[in-house]
Parts: C-alpha cells; structure tokens; sequence
C-alpha cells in the first residue's frame, strides 16, 4: 500500500495488524496512539491485541464539511459510515473507523479486528491508517 499516516500507530504481524500503545513508566498508565516527541522518553511502546471488543459507535450520516474531509464524494452519494471506540481488555479503549457495509449490525461487544484502510489527503496522496472490522 501507500506509507503509514504516521509512524509508529500499526504494525503488520503475521496475526494481524496491532495498534501501538504506549505504557507509563511512572504509573502504568496506556495511552493511544503512543505519546510523541519529549513524552515519548516517559512510556514504553505496546502493541495492542489484534482483536478487542467494541465499546461504542456511532454512525455519520451526513457528508462532513470539507476541508478536512477529502471524499470522492458529494452530498448526494455521501455513503454513511460507522467510527467507534474499541476496547482492548487489561489495555486500552481507541477510536476509529469501523469498516462495515450496514451499521445496523453493530453490537456493543462485537468482536472487532485491526485492519488497514487507505486514507486520502490533500498533500500526500492515499496513506495507510488503521480502522477496525468485526472479526
């Protein structure tokens, strides 16, 4: 695919693609995405299960205003889609695109897996993120 959204959010393990997290050294803390520049010296990088359980979603109904929003898109064939947030037990909770054709069979609990989606932007081109598909 294309490069990464950004460095150090996903891996591609032979299991799946894990999210990076990043611990306290202080008090065990996780946090995701792993914290950056001077804060990244005060956690150790985590990767995160390949699958958790969905916590919460919700579904966007209407085409968001642009910029940022960078659809191939109009107001007329804007497609709704799903963002949710992903529990990692004993981990973390992270947010994200849920890739879905019919949102009405989310569930709360639903197996969720780590997948990679390609994202457009207006300065590079398509990049590699991370979004969430049920297992």
């Amino acid at each position: 695919m294309s490069v990464a959204v950004a460095d150090g959010v996903f891996v591609e393990r032979a299991d799946g693609v894990r999210l990076i997290a990043g611990r306290s050294r202080d008090d065990g803390e996780m946090r995701f995405p792993m914290p950056s520049g001077a804060d990244a010296a005060l956690y150790d990088p985590v990767e995160l299960a390949p699958v958790g359980k969905l916590w919460s979603y919700t579904v966007q109904r209407f085409r968001p205003k642009t910029p940022p929003y960078i659809g191939a898109d109009d107001d007329k064939n804007f497609v709704p889609f799903a963002l949710g947030y992903v529990e990692f037990a004993g981990q973390v909770i992270a947010e994200g695109r849920i890739l879905i054709d019919d949102p009405s069979t989310l569930k709360i609990g639903l197996p969720m897996r780590v997948a990679i989606e390609a994202f457009p932007t207006s300065t590079r081109g398509d990049v590699a993120t991370y979004a969430f598909r049920p297992a």
